[in-house]
């Protein structure tokens, strides 16, 4: 008999909602951001927060399905191996994969030329500090 153990191979985030003011994020996610970081960008969904600055991205993923559990995941540019930007209509995604192997999906829908942009520039960022 063969086992398959199950391993997540790639983690999956959307994002719709752009948070325009730092006062709009919660408190738990303001505190994983350093006093000498710059907060560039950040975006939420129904349940799910994503903060990117000049240094790393921290990214709040809550699940309450079944058991209500928050899991946080604080990634470093310079962790990232590969990466690649995608713009289809509507939507951005960025393609990551970690230092780790871990491989991480981030899209960002309803979005419209400014936001595209707006995420280009950030995603510019996240590159040349990984260098």
């Amino acid at each position: 008999m063969a086992y398959i153990k199950f391993k997540e191979l790639s983690k999956y985030f959307d994002f719709k909602e752009e948070i325009l003011s730092i006062e709009e994020l919660p408190e738990y996610a303001k505190e994983y951001v350093e006093e000498e970081e710059k907060i560039l960008l950040a975006y939420k969904n129904s349940k799910d927060y994503m903060v990117f600055t000049n240094k790393k991205m921290v990214l709040f993923d809550r699940d309450t399905m079944a058991v209500y559990y928050k899991k946080i995941h604080v990634i470093p540019y310079i962790s990232i191996s590969t990466s690649a930007i995608n713009f289809k209509p509507g939507k951005v995604e960025i393609l990551l994969s970690l230092d780790s192997g871990y491989q991480m999906h981030l899209n960002f829908v309803d979005m419209n030329h400014d936001k595209k942009e707006h995420i280009k520039q950030v995603f510019k960022i996240m590159m040349k500090t990984k260098i």
